[in-house]
């Protein structure tokens, strides 16, 4: 082997290790997501109150991609749509996705959810929407998605902002 192959050969052993870390990371660390919830029909008040809920009515394919990548542990942003569209609260996934039990439909999912607490300051749409740093979330920009990942930096900055 030359040193340019044995070169391309060390490149391709260190992409391997990073993406093996990167994989085993992934399935152990907790992720961030936001799920929208009107709050005429089931607030975060009425999670508070309930200690747990199931999460379902989740029928649009992007939403319920999002849904089945959710995991035990998770935390969770609530966020009020409606004439509120403020984040406000903070949730934990307490289960994996599971069927829907109340649906007939085999590709409907559902996961069950603990409130943790209400926000300090809720964060409304437009005060994110005024934030370069978001401007590729997807509450700007698939505003009509109800589940959606929120990276690591947006969770940081929305949890300051929200006084968490």
């Amino acid at each position: 082997m030359n040193h340019e192959e044995h070169e391309k050969h060390e490149d391709q052993i260190l992409i391997f290790v990073f993406l093996r870390s990167f994989v085993a990371n992934k399935n152990t660390m907790a992720n961030y997501w936001l799920l929208k919830s009107d709050p005429e029909e089931y607030g975060f008040d009425d999670l508070i109150k309930d200690g747990s809920a199931v999460w379902d009515g989740v029928t649009n394919n992007l939403a319920l991609q999002n849904l089945r990548q959710m995991k035990k542990g998770d935390v969770i942003l609530i966020y009020h749509t409606g004439a509120e569209k403020a984040l406000v609260g903070l949730a934990t996934a307490t289960s994996n996705p599971y069927p829907d039990p109340k649906a007939n439909n085999e590709k409907l999912v559902v996961i069950d959810l603990k409130p943790n607490k209400r926000v300090n300051r809720p964060v409304t749409l437009s005060a994110i929407k005024a934030l370069p740093e978001f401007a590729d979330f997807a509450l700007v920009k698939l505003p009509r998605l109800s589940v959606m990942p929120v990276n690591p930096k947006q969770y940081q900055r929305l949890a300051e902002l929200a006084g968490l």
